[in-house]
């Protein structure tokens, strides 16, 4: 075991965007547009409409529309807070305790998505779905469902806790990050897609898709213009609930954030769903109370969208970067940990990648919770360690003691490569010295260092 440390932290937990791209200059602009003109400055910093920021609304259905090749309609769009606030919403107006039976989340999971579900009353009540080489499996997931609902078939029908008009009560809820999910980085293809909305349709589940990664994908080789391939414009589960003909609420909800593509501190997000749903979601108390969540910021967010300029920063400076980041990591890791088993690519058969994080595999006989604290105490390194994106509270759920995330976002390269150079040392290091290891470090890991590295 190392004595002492590295001076120089390095953070490979963190998903945040790293402050290079940042588009701060976009955002001063677009501030001084909204603050210098009172015709829009007085509605921007005031109670806003319930939908949220008409122009914002407007904009983002015409560039969604245009990506995806749906059509434009913005009563589909609801502004919201942010993607974590969103789910928290969706959860208060379209899940009942004594009504909604499943809740399913695809595992490994986004791990800070679990205590959302926990805070609205349904802790201990998740169960995690597997993903295999192509994501989440539908067939898997409706074996559970079909399990659950037989455990069903005879307890009575409660009537809900609560009254939500205007809005719906589903049986089953179901998470998916559908593209570039946290922290796998898999892309479910358009068969599994089309599955999972239909078996929503059938067992009256509402499918929350955190599409916030959706602008930032792109080919695996450093030469290849950055052009948007048909792998990275696969239709969201929302589109395909749209194109299989709505009546009603549907059975799927885009959850989209300007958090990745502009910057977390914005606060501002949107869902898109059926014209019905989305209404529901601007039908919340707090939200007839406080008005639309980000109003200010939506209006910032709005010059952006609507003069492209956005647009424009994702594609020539978030997306390049991000390709750079993540190519010069998966190639660290590959030389400097050859025994890690690793997919580089997103789309099964596609050289496509995307989101923030690398997921791979290490066996050496050891928890990589274990390996997480040895490199925060002897490398002054933080990385994920596989057990903390199990689902929480399914006991007899998917674990991942052997898997390790990394995040691209944050550091720069050269702690990319520093960071996994450190890691390799110490795997080599633990791997000797098994029993020294095992009883020098805890098996627990504090939800503190989980919140404070997210």
């Amino acid at each position: 075991m190392e004595s002492s440390q590295p001076e120089r932290p390095i953070n490979l937990m963190r998903g945040w965007p790293a402050a290079s791209v940042l588009p701060t200059d976009l955002l001063t602009k677009a501030s001084a547009t909204v603050l210098s003109d009172s015709s829009v400055s007085t509605p921007a910093l005031e109670y806003g409409p319930d939908a949220g920021y008409l122009p914002l609304r407007k904009s983002m259905s015409k560039w969604l529309s245009r990506h995806f090749n749906v059509e434009e309609d913005i009563n589909r769009i609801c502004i919201t807070g942010g993607a974590s606030q969103s789910i928290a919403n969706i959860l208060i107006s379209y899940a009942d305790s004594l009504v909604t039976k499943g809740f399913w989340v695809v595992a490994p999971c986004y791990h800070l998505v679990c205590p959302i579900f926990e805070d609205a009353g349904f802790a201990g009540r998740l169960r995690g779905v597997r993903e295999d080489e192509h994501g989440i499996d539908p067939v898997e997931l409706e074996a559970e469902i079909q399990r659950l609902e037989r455990s069903e078939r005879n307890a009575p029908d409660q009537p809900p806790s609560k009254d939500v008009p205007g809005r719906k009560l589903y049986r089953h809820i179901i998470y998916v990050v559908s593209t570039s999910s946290n922290p796998s980085g898999k892309t479910l293809p358009l068969e599994r897609r089309t599955a999972l909305v239909n078996l929503a349709r059938k067992y009256d589940a509402l499918l929350i898709s955190d599409d916030v990664y959706d602008f930032l994908q792109w080919p695996l080789s450093r030469s290849s213009p950055l052009d948007w391939t048909p792998e990275m414009r696969l239709p969201r589960l929302a589109d395909i609930d749209r194109e299989l003909g709505v009546e009603g609420f549907g059975n799927a909800v885009s959850n989209g954030s300007f958090s990745k593509i502009a910057a977390p501190g914005m606060r501002t997000g949107w869902i898109e769903a059926s014209p019905a749903f989305s209404k529901g979601m601007s039908m919340q108390g707090s939200t007839k109370s406080g008005g639309a969540p980000s109003q200010f910021s939506a209006a910032v967010l709005s010059v952006m969208v609507q003069d492209g300029s956005l647009e424009k920063h994702v594609n020539e400076v978030i997306r390049p970067q991000l390709r750079d980041r993540h190519l010069s990591l998966i190639t660290a890791i590959q030389q400097y940990i050859p025994q890690a088993r690793i997919s580089a690519s997103s789309y099964a058969g596609a050289d496509v990648f995307g989101g923030f994080f690398v997921w791979f595999t290490v066996n050496i006989g050891l928890s990589t919770q274990l390996v997480a604290q040895a490199a925060l105490k002897e490398g002054n390194l933080v990385i994920g360690s596989g057990g903390i994106f199990a689902v929480s509270g399914d006991k007899s759920g998917p674990r991942f003691d052997d898997k390790i995330r990394l995040c691209f976002a944050w550091e720069p390269v050269d702690s990319l490569i520093e960071g996994v150079k450190r890691l390799a040392n110490l795997l080599d290091r633990m791997e000797r010295n098994k029993e020294l290891y095992q009883k020098t470090y805890t098996q627990s890991m504090g939800q503190d260092w989980v919140t404070a590295n997210k």
